[in-house]
């Protein structure tokens, strides 16, 4: 199966209009924060948008032997992409582990990546603490409101990309559009939203006494920002970003494609910017034109 898909937009009051103008995505909200390029997830499934299965959900489709052998270790399909805008900037908060999530939750944790597509001047993200916390003091930057005084806070560029570790305190700013792989799961615990309220007056719920106990206290150093072609790897994923011609196509997991710049020719489907395509496991496809694609699989 090689299929292109629609995905599932998304509109949360930090989102803006940039993968409405940049990418070519339509909806009637004012303003699209996330799309979920490539997603099993039931908050939010692709649909296949080619080929016989058009219209269907790609998650009743897609049998295991699509996904490949490498992922059969997995309960649940492993991987969830997405195109990510923010206006104004996300939460502070943090994706607990595994066994924190499965103990707790009855759900898996989250692991993520992050690939900068554009950023304004002085953009910047948060990523993991800059000095060790006990849970008090921790407790109390929050409560007092300088919790990102506790943060790395790290100025990002276009083709840069950071890897997240669950248990890590994270926040993306604002006026940065990227591309982010993850753990296929929605657990997110919201620490500070810098006291905003939504469309009714309402503050945001917090998740403070969850988060304290899923978060990594220790001071982190965040690794250096990766370039070139892997661009992160983890056991749950596998995210390449190409250009121009080749060949893409797996025995042992699927691949999907997600079109960064330009279009392409995917075999016979024709992809442009902010498009995607899913290649069930076996699959083989040759892909023309001079666009620049992620290519994320299960190594």
């Amino acid at each position: 199966m090689i299929v292109k898909l629609k995905p599932e937009l998304k509109s949360y009051l930090w989102g803006g209009k940039n993968l409405k103008k940049s990418f070519n995505k339509k909806c009637e909200e004012g303003v699209i924060s996330e799309s979920w390029e490539l997603s099993f997830h039931p908050d939010g499934p692709s649909l296949i948008a080619s080929g016989r299965d058009f219209g269907k959900p790609l998650y009743k489709v897609a049998t295991r032997r699509d996904w490949g052998k490498n992922c059969s270790r997995f309960e649940y399909f492993p991987v969830l992409n997405k195109l990510i805008d923010s206006a104004q900037p996300l939460s502070v908060q943090v994706h607990p582990s595994d066994e924190f999530a499965l103990k707790h939750e009855g759900q898996f944790g989250k692991s993520e990546m992050w690939h900068i597509l554009s950023a304004q001047k002085g953009a910047h993200i948060y990523l993991g603490l800059n000095q060790n916390l006990s849970k008090r003091d921790f407790y109390d930057a929050v409560t007092d409101g300088v919790i990102c005084d506790c943060l790395n806070r790290i100025p990002v560029t276009a083709g840069q990309t950071f890897f997240i570790p669950s248990g890590t305190v994270h926040a993306i700013g604002a006026g940065i559009t990227l591309f982010e792989v993850q753990q296929n799961s929605s657990l997110t615990y919201r620490i500070f939203d810098y006291n905003r309220r939504d469309g009714l007056g309402n503050l945001r719920p917090l998740h403070l006494n969850k988060a304290i106990r899923a978060v990594n206290l220790k001071k982190f150093t965040p690794p250096k920002a990766l370039y070139g072609e892997l661009l992160g790897r983890c056991k749950y994923f596998s995210a390449y970003l190409f250009s121009g011609q080749k060949t893409v196509g797996m025995d042992n997991s699927f691949v999907s494609v997600t079109v960064l710049d330009g279009d392409i020719l995917l075999g016979e489907l024709h992809l442009c910017k902010g498009e995607t395509a899913f290649l069930s496991a076996g699959e083989r496809a040759k892909i023309l034109g001079g666009g620049s694609y992620i290519a994320t699989c299960v190594e």
